[in-house]
């Protein structure tokens, strides 16, 4: 919807009739010792979400202060809420967009809906996090050295559970390298979040809980930044964890840990709660905008999200607009379950990401008189031979054999298990790491952990040693304890398995009827390395599965590029990631352009630019010409596409083209290029004859430089 001519004379007006006063900009927070435009969200009705047409302050091109125009939002929305009886407020937004969270009731529901300079009116919703994939392969911890000043200057913004910030990747340590500049976020403390918890890494903790509610939120969970998941701690430390951290899982020493970007600096901003179901756990729409607005207007460079997405381009898809608007590399997850949902986040100013295998560490289950069970494992140390037994059969007095058979909490018979290794089905409602807790406080001697149903394979740090096999995998074994119930079994470490250049099967694919070509890329999303909070686990350290891993990995690489080079767009740094990323044998809309690729993506020779208002011209309908992204989606007989590409390489350089992977004749023209220092050349990519198809169009530089751009024709 385009923004009326009534309406856009309405705010300037507003804007120029304010008096001249320096106007502070108004938090959007949701934390109670920092301020805000919102009234107690007490009133009656349900959350909606209100977006008015428009961009926010940033994304505005006009002659006038920011904080003239933010308060002309402010007095627009005044206007419309008393239009409808001056209902509560819980979020006012400014930055990314205009509009609020308000309760509303249907028929004020209704009257905003009616209004031409409304955009939507969307009910607020839990999302959940985008970090336990529904099946899959899991993997083991693999450190990566960084060298030079890797991500320093930057800012990662972490849109998730909150941090742990004890963890020692998270201290201000001297090898920081320098400071960032422009940020003007703050460290709003709490009972357990004291001002020295933030650091000269981390820079800056939010949080937001007026959509989930306080009330909804789990007992004895933190309102603050705290994280009370590990979620966000994963994310923050995957992403910019420090550099030289010794990791140590009870006495073993594991290795020595570093983030993707480890000088990069960190703003928390928790958005996500646990609940007392963990079934309800989830971000609610309104404050995960609110903390994307925040964001923004507190300076972040990278902005990573791993939530799963809505209904098109609803309030989050426009608050993430406003993000690129404001210049930020936004970061998001694919989503993890590719039986039921199309990618997420499917906007061009986003780059989301799939999920590519990791390194997998193994271990097995070695049967008396075989077989050999192969599945994942962390352990340090071999168990056995010894007895194995089902949870279900060594049930304590006081449990259900359907608690015993998950080994939850308090479920298993000490007398029954002592010195055996217990067979635990997956699943439920009772998290991996709490079953080995069970067997280890019932003096297990280990734990087979099996599925029961098609999922993934964890290779987590669990409290006694651990192998975890597949379905198929515990079938078999199943079979043999049949035959003989008892059977000795021993585990065994096996390894690290290097990663497979495939795509995980849970990882959600773009929708061929979509606009765009998502995801973007893949990035590795099983057996990432991260720190966690150390309450309730045998080590501060976990692993992780889920685009939530490779989504954190991304925006890593994308503070690495905004380092390296200060003078790119966000446009920019969005295209040398992906066409630079690496080729996967996977469909286009499985794997987008190919595996994120940090050394080549510091030098992709040619971008993909977009000029500032083009994303938000395009969602309304008003661009001329293509959008100039760095892929290519034609739909409903489309046989052509224009783009445009730009020397970033610092010299005049020679580009000649290529086609690869097509099943039919494919015409590049101009076919090759000569280009000086930030010049630019627009090309065209023909598709001859009828039929879904895809392959790449390749550019090649004359000093080495590949740039790959996914073309993809699809039938609908």
């Amino acid at each position: 919807m385009r923004p009326s001519t009534t309406r856009v004379r309405r705010v300037l007006a507003a804007a120029l009739a304010l008096p001249v006063l320096v106007v502070p900009a108004l938090a959007a927070t949701g934390s109670p010792a920092s301020g805000d435009a919102s009234d107690a969200p007490d009133a009656g009705g349900r959350l909606h979400l209100v977006t008015l047409a428009g961009p926010g302050v940033a994304g505005y091109r006009g002659p006038l202060p920011d904080s003239y125009v933010r308060v002309a939002m402010l007095r627009e929305q005044d206007a419309l809420l008393e239009s409808v009886g001056a209902p509560a407020t819980a979020y006012r937004w400014t930055t990314t967009l205009n509009g609020f969270a308000a309760r509303l009731t249907p028929a004020q529901v209704g009257a905003l809906r009616a209004d031409p300079d409304v955009v939507a009116v969307e009910r607020d919703e839990v999302r959940p996090l985008a970090g336990v994939p529904a099946r899959g392969a899991a993997a083991a911890p693999r450190g990566r050295r960084t060298g030079g000043p890797a991500g320093s200057g930057v800012v990662i913004g972490v849109v998730d559970s909150g941090l742990a910030p004890e963890s020692p990747v998270f201290s201000g340590a001297p090898r920081l390298g320098r400071a960032p500049d422009g940020f003007g976020g703050a460290c709003v403390t709490a009972e357990d979040w004291p001002a020295e918890r933030c650091t000269r890494k981390v820079v800056g903790a939010r949080w937001f809980v007026r959509g989930f509610g306080e009330d909804a939120v789990r007992a004895g969970a933190s309102l603050s930044p705290r994280d009370d998941d590990g979620h966000g701690t994963r994310s923050a430390s995957i992403a910019a964890g420090n550099s030289g951290v010794t990791v140590r899982v009870g006495e073993r020493r594991v290795g020595r840990y570093s983030g993707v970007a480890p000088q990069a600096r960190l703003a928390v901003y928790k958005a996500c709660w646990t609940a007392p179901d963990p079934s309800d756990d989830g971000c609610a729409t309104s404050d995960l905008v609110a903390a994307v607005d925040q964001a923004v207007a507190d300076g972040v460079d990278v902005l990573s999200l791993a939530v799963a997405g809505g209904e098109g381009y609803d309030a989050l898809e426009r608050a993430l607009l406003g993000a690129a608007e404001a210049d930020v590399v936004v970061v998001a997850a694919a989503g993890n379950d590719a039986r039921t949902a199309y990618a997420a986040h499917p906007g061009p100013w986003v780059t989301t990401v799939g999920g590519a295998a990791g390194p997998q560490r193994r271990g097995r289950v070695v049967l008396a008189g075989g077989p050999t069970l192969l599945g994942a494992s962390s352990a340090g140390r071999p168990v056995g031979p010894t007895r194995v037994v089902r949870g279900a059969e060594v049930a304590a007095p006081s449990a259900s054999p359907a608690r015993a058979r998950a080994c939850a909490p308090g479920s298993l018979d000490a007398g029954a298990v002592a010195g055996r290794i217990v067979l635990c089905a997956r699943g439920g409602h009772v998290p991996r790491l709490e079953k080995s807790r069970a067997v280890e406080l019932a003096d297990g001697a280990g734990m087979v952990l099996v599925n029961v149903a098609p999922g993934s394979t964890d290779a987590d740090f669990h409290h006694v040693p651990t192998v975890h096999l597949d379905r198929r995998a515990a079938r078999l074994l199943g079979r043999r304890l049949d035959e003989r119930p008892g059977l000795p079994v021993a585990l065994r470490p096996d390894g690290t398995a290097p990663a497979a250049e495939r795509v995980l099967p849970w990882s959600s694919a773009g929708d061929p009827a979509g606009d765009l070509v998502k995801p973007d890329v893949v990035a590795p999303a099983s057996g990432l390395l991260g720190a966690v909070p150390a309450a309730g686990r045998p080590a501060p350290w976990d692993l992780s599965s889920g685009t939530s891993a490779a989504t954190a990995y991304t925006a890593g690489v994308a503070a690495l590029l905004r380092q390296r080079h200060p003078s790119w767009s966000a446009a920019a740094v969005r295209s040398a990631l992906a066409t630079t990323a690496g080729r996967l044998d996977a469909p286009v809309l499985r794997a987008g352009a190919g595996r994120v690729r940090p050394g080549a993506a510091v030098r992709p020779g040619l971008v993909h630019l977009v000029e500032p208002g083009d994303y938000r011209a395009w969602l309304d309908g008003d661009l001329r010409g293509d959008l100039n992204t760095p892929s290519v989606l034609l739909r409903g007989g489309e046989t052509r596409a224009t783009r445009t590409i730009t020397n970033v390489t610092g010299r005049a350089r020679y580009f000649s083209s290529r086609v690869t992977g097509f099943g039919r004749r494919v015409q590049v023209r101009p076919a090759a290029v000569r280009l000086g220092p930030g010049a630019s050349a627009t090309y065209t990519v023909t598709v001859l004859g009828a039929g879904p198809d895809e392959g790449h169009v390749v550019w090649l530089g004359g000093s080495g430089t590949l740039t790959r751009v996914p073309v993809v024709v699809s039938g609908r």
